[in-house]
């Protein structure tokens, strides 16, 4: 079947004024999520009794747990007979591919903003990205009631972070709202009655342009999302572009090679609060959800049978971060893992990319090897956090950033914009360290009360292990967000700021005497009673070279008694990390090994003999 590379001329032009898309963009945690509770709750999609609690669209476990979003998604309200699509994004740097991906569904955006912090990095970021789309955008203040809310100098910042990235004069002309997420009010003016979302509401149906559409013409639709039950399979998720749509007819499906093959739609749902409903017929402009096409992917457009004509898929910002995920090789693998085989790993991690558009996999140097490549650290450790969860066990490596090359073969690296808030108290030990990652200083602002906000340029690899330093250094009086803004020539070596490791000589159970003896070099990961392995990592070392240390050592009885010799051995607590606190620890010649019940830290090579070699070859 030949795809055709020119879209037919649409003629008959409707304004659909029952319908409005609109996505909620914001840096993380400015309150897109805590937004959307108050738009559904007040929408009355909900019965009067209905126990419905917080962050609804939060429908992870990681999501919950982390309290952030992960995934972009989809839900619809009914103001005054008229359906609002609304689309919540995450607002985390390392997630702005789910971002990029969902943007052309909507044809208004609106803009969360922190009365407090004003405009951060991936407030540029979503913004930018919305304004390329040409979408119509209103800005919400949020947050008016903290305590050190500073609503007209956030207000002006906006204005210059509009005036930067507008293109046309269109831009500049964006409503304001005041709003407290929490409390589900807004308000046109911040001294207004505080009452519910009603204006917010008025400002969306008035603001956001009804979709322009033609419903005669022939099916066209870009897949944006993807998601899977066990009961109807594969949902293909998107918004008509043109046309229409019934169930149990037939379509094309084109995928990102331009290869064309015919499908049948089995059913055609729309969303209504949490829920898809069947729908006989959806008309360009909606957003619906197609089951049938099991082989839909995302960017991938689904046509009619005679036109069967391709839009441009959607354009992902390349990764900026990989890692090695291979098969685990310690001395415990197997153990305690569903699934541990390099032929399950590549399955795993090669489905992943049906849904996880901002992710790169390749297989590595040997079969047990894949390079897998991220938007940052966070995005990848969800997807291990993940994996962990549905039974796999694996190794992965340090993080590493991904370079390229100019014209004329020098090294390029990518360089981030870092945005620190904290007390001015810490800038100095801040600076100190950052100028050892080769961060450059670019703008320093105080408040006046004794808070500053630090921004700098910094290479990728200068944050790799920041994150950890940072809560210690700051004490956890802090917030740090980055996000990339282009490559530079490489900047030259960055040292490693970390002691040496303390590593177990032999394997066997750890004992309280030999906790204590290893407390005595630096401190400890584990509890007494943990298995070890020779090689594991078991401690941070107070001296920059690695140590082996005999965990397992017992005291040796005898038969002399004394006073004092039984006493019990008092033991630090163990410092036990997370798995981004893990990834941020380990050098170059160590892994971190994951399992669904453990996160363990090792050398590479696990005998003494075998790192000795490995250094000779260096």
């Amino acid at each position: 079947m030949q795809v055709l590379k020119y879209m037919t001329q649409t003629e008959h032009l409707v304004q659909r004024n029952d319908i409005r898309n609109v996505a909620i963009i914001a840096h993380v945690d400015h309150g897109k999520t805590t937004l959307v509770d108050g738009l559904l709750k007040q929408s009355h999609i909900f019965r009067e009794n209905q126990r419905v609690g917080e962050l609804i669209m939060d429908t992870n476990d990681q999501e919950r747990e982390r309290g952030i979003t992960i995934l972009a998604k989809n839900t619809a309200i009914i103001y005054r007979g008229i359906k609002i699509n609304i689309i919540d994004t995450p607002g985390h740097a390392d997630f702005g591919g789910e971002v990029e991906r969902v943007l052309n569904m909507a044809d208004g955006c609106i803009l969360l903003i922190d009365a407090v912090e004003g405009p951060m990095p991936q407030t540029r970021f979503v913004l930018q990205k919305a304004l390329e789309l040409n979408l119509q955008p209103i800005v919400v203040i949020n947050k008016i009631d903290r305590r050190d809310a500073r609503i007209d100098q956030v207000f002006e910042w906006t204005q210059d972070l509009f005036l930067e990235l507008a293109t046309t004069d269109a831009h500049l002309n964006f409503p304001v709202l005041y709003a407290i997420g929490r409390d589900g009010v807004a308000m046109y003016h911040s001294n207004d009655e505080r009452r519910d979302l009603e204006p917010l509401f008025e400002t969306i149906i008035n603001t956001v342009p009804a979709p322009v559409v033609d419903t005669g013409a022939p099916l066209q639709m870009l897949v944006a999302a993807l998601d899977y039950d066990d009961y109807k399979g594969k949902y293909a998720i998107g918004r008509i572009v043109r046309g229409h749509v019934t169930p149990n007819t037939f379509v094309v499906h084109i995928n990102r090679d331009g290869v064309a093959s015919r499908q049948k739609i089995n059913l055609v749902m729309t969303y209504n609060g949490l829920h898809r409903i069947e729908v006989p017929e959806a008309l360009a402009g909606d957003i619906v959800a197609l089951t049938g096409i099991a082989n839909a992917n995302i960017g991938e457009t689904i046509a009619d049978v005679d036109y069967p004509e391709a839009l441009p898929t959607i354009a992902i910002t390349k990764p900026t971060l990989k890692m090695t995920f291979s098969v685990n090789t310690s001395p415990f693998a197997g153990r305690e893992g569903k699934s541990s085989t390099s032929r399950q790993l590549r399955a795993r991690l090669y489905r992943e990319l049906e849904t996880n558009v901002s992710l790169r996999v390749e297989d590595g140097n040997t079969p047990d090897e894949f390079i897998v490549s991220g938007r940052g650290e966070l995005h990848l450790s969800v997807l291990i956090e993940t994996m962990r969860r549905e039974g796999y066990e694996f190794q992965v490596s340090r993080p590493e950033v991904i370079t390229r090359e100019d014209e004329n073969g020098g090294l390029l690296e990518p360089i981030e914009h870092l945005v620190i808030d904290t007390r001015d108290t810490f800038i100095g030990v801040l600076t100190e360290t950052l100028a050892a990652r080769k961060a450059q200083l670019t703008n320093m602002t105080n408040d006046g009360s004794g808070n500053v906000r630090l921004e700098y340029h910094i290479p990728t690899r200068g944050l790799i292990g920041f994150r950890n330093a940072f809560l210690t250094l700051t004490q956890g009086n802090g917030a740090m967000s980055s996000l990339l803004i282009d490559y530079e020539p490489w900047l030259g070596k960055i040292g490693t700021t970390r002691m040496g490791a303390l590593i177990a000589s032999e394997a066997g159970v750890a004992m309280t005497y030999g906790l204590n003896n290893a407390q005595q070099r630096g401190d400890t990961f584990i509890e007494p009673g943990t298995h070890v392995y020779e090689g594991m990592i078991v401690g941070l070392n107070s001296r920059p070279m690695d140590m082996v240390v005999n965990v397992c050592k017992e005291k040796q009885k005898t038969n002399v008694r004394s006073s004092t010799s039984d006493i019990a051995v008092r033991l630090t607590p163990p410092v036990i990390m997370s798995l981004e606190q893990s990834l941020d620890f380990i050098n170059n010649d160590e892994l971190v090994e994951v399992t669904p019940q453990n996160i363990r830290l090792r050398k590479r090579y696990l005998t003494q003999h075998e790192r000795a070699r490995a250094r000779e070859l260096e």
